[in-house]
């Protein structure tokens, strides 16, 4: 080894970041490759949908907790009002968590958004309404994540992020 070199952090947690890209993958390999495969479209709609649903529970209870720290839900309370609860390390032991974990989380949450929004993009300049209905199905999940762990991230100290927090979710109260 060589001693100029520092060590190159490794992941802290392989597993939860294998599960957290593999249902991204699935959803978005499967939407992608399944025309070629299959004719049936109420397959296509239950299998990318499955894979997605299987990605938003995998992300939320599991990958964001172990690799951000962080933890978001929502209630209804007596009222009928819909309630966000969120839950996240102290300042210390966020900023011990593994920055490799962190910045896989992070850009495949986002990522993810973005490529669902392309394919939407696609689905309506090809014009088949059906396959928007997938991806809007699979994009609701994926901000509702981002949507999610953004407002639980507590990165409050820092005003620009905070405006940015408060514009992407925006209605979202």
């Amino acid at each position: 080894m060589d001693p100029i070199r520092p060590p190159v952090e490794n992941y802290a947690n392989p597993k939860t970041c294998f599960f957290h890209v593999l249902f991204k993958a699935g959803a978005l390999a499967f939407y992608i490759l399944s025309t070629l495969f299959f004719n049936s479209f109420v397959i296509i709609f239950v299998v990318t949908v499955l894979l997605a649903a299987l990605d938003f529970w995998v992300v939320k209870n599991v990958s964001g907790r172990i690799l951000v720290g962080l933890r978001w839900w929502n209630e209804i309370n007596d009222l009928g009002e819909s309630v966000w609860k969120f839950e996240s390390l102290d300042q210390e032991s966020l900023a011990r968590m593994n920055k490799k974990d962190s910045w896989l989380f992070w850009w495949t949450l986002y990522l993810a958004a973005a490529a669902w929004i392309v394919l939407g993009i696609f689905s309506l300049i090809r014009f088949e309404p059906d396959y928007c209905l997938i991806v809007g199905v699979c994009l609701t999940l994926s901000i509702a994540n981002i949507v999610g762990f953004t407002k639980c991230r507590k990165d409050e100290s820092d005003p620009a992020f905070k405006d940015l927090v408060e514009a992407v979710t925006l209605g979202f109260d």
